[in-house]
């Protein structure tokens, strides 16, 4: 694990509790996945998309967003501080920030966010990392 990704997975912990909000950006006002990601790998929330759906979107989409906020996507070993995107169920995908833990998510059923243990109920389509943080 690199320092990087301990510091990500440690901003993302420290979000756990805050309230789930759809396309949430502030920790104040909630965040959804796709905050809490941008938020833990510090991307600047004006940087971040909002005009996407619930469901629906495709992988692709999702892999090009992350291209252009500075993500990279990473094969092999899986290490805490990697954004993970999930298939949270038919049409519709997920990120969550792995730690040496668990998986710390914006919980739309929980309304916040959470950190749930290992394994995950959700297959794995892709682990990406700030450019670089290999």
């Amino acid at each position: 694990m690199t320092e990087r990704g301990r510091e990500i997975a440690a901003r993302a912990r420290s979000l756990v509790g805050v309230r789930f909000r759809p396309q949430g950006r502030d920790p104040k006002l909630g965040l959804d996945c796709v905050g809490l990601a941008a938020l833990s790998a510090e991307v600047p929330a004006e940087k971040v998309r909002r005009d996407y759906a619930l469901r629906g979107q495709r992988l692709a989409e999702i892999e090009h967003e992350l291209c252009a906020l500075g993500l990279e996507p990473v094969p092999g070993q899986p290490q805490a501080g990697d954004v993970l995107v999930l298939e949270a169920g038919p049409g519709q995908l997920h990120m969550g920030i792995l730690t040496e833990h668990g998986l710390v998510h914006a919980d739309a059923g929980l309304r916040m966010v959470v950190e749930r243990p290992l394994p995950l109920p959700w297959p794995v389509l892709g682990r990406w990392r700030v450019a670089g943080d290999s």
